[in-house]
């Protein structure tokens, strides 16, 4: 989180806390002021919300907005579901070299799931081509020893 002060780090905590509460409303009045100043996390918690219309009306390009802006300053989470808009073509057009860019960033830093993600990709020749070398490997990387032996 960025160097804030008491308050703003209470209002930040606050927010999350009514985030994770289900609290929508009440989470994007206390994070937005902080995803409009750039912080990465309040952008993608804020990037769910406006994707989903949780607690507000439902804004698909604000979402994407605030889901690149995260991804792009490194926030792992944001990567992953940036990876999905992509994979899915959800509030953006559908992109496989994209999707695995950014599920790609996200794998290097320990997102399971974006590796399993790429193997399932790769393996089945969902919006990439079919490559079961690809898919080898990334299912090695996700811990699924079992698959790679199928695959071989």
């Amino acid at each position: 989180m960025t160097d804030y002060s008491d308050d703003d780090a209470m209002s930040m905590a606050s927010g999350v806390s009514a985030f994770e509460s289900r609290e929508f409303s009440k989470s994007m009045r206390l994070l937005n002021p902080f995803a409009e100043q750039g912080d990465a996390e309040a952008q993608y918690r804020v990037a769910i919300m406006q994707q989903n219309g949780l607690g507000i009306v439902k804004n698909e390009a604000r979402g994407r907005e605030m889901m690149q802006g995260a991804a792009e300053q490194g926030h792992a989470l944001a990567q992953h579901g940036l990876g999905f808009m992509y994979l899915e073509g959800e509030c953006i057009e559908q992109n496989g070299e994209k999707a695995i860019e950014w599920f790609s960033k996200a794998a290097e830093q320990g997102m399971i799931g974006s590796a399993t993600t790429m193997a399932m990709m790769y393996e089945q020749g969902n919006i990439v081509p079919q490559d079961l070398e690809r898919a080898k490997h990334w299912y090695g990387l996700a811990g699924f020893d079992d698959k790679v032996e199928e695959l071989s």
